[in-house]
């Protein structure tokens, strides 16, 4: 296997860390009541979510070349 491979997968297994992270985030306890009272997200889940798809999208590109 070639770095580029073995790189690539790492990419994908961090970007689906940090978007299921970031959905716990959003979805936690103080999160939902958070948004029930003042109608915001927290940033920090966004931040994980735009990390992870990111993260994930250069893992594919690289696993094409």
């Amino acid at each position: 296997m070639t770095n580029n491979k073995i790189i690539a997968i790492v990419l994908l297994i961090v970007g689906a860390g940090l978007i299921f992270w970031g959905y716990e985030i959003y979805n936690s306890a103080g999160s939902q009541i958070g948004r029930a009272l003042g109608g915001e997200a927290p940033a920090k889940a966004y931040i994980m979510f735009i990390g992870g798809a990111i993260c994930a999208v250069l893992g594919i590109s690289k696993l094409k070349y």
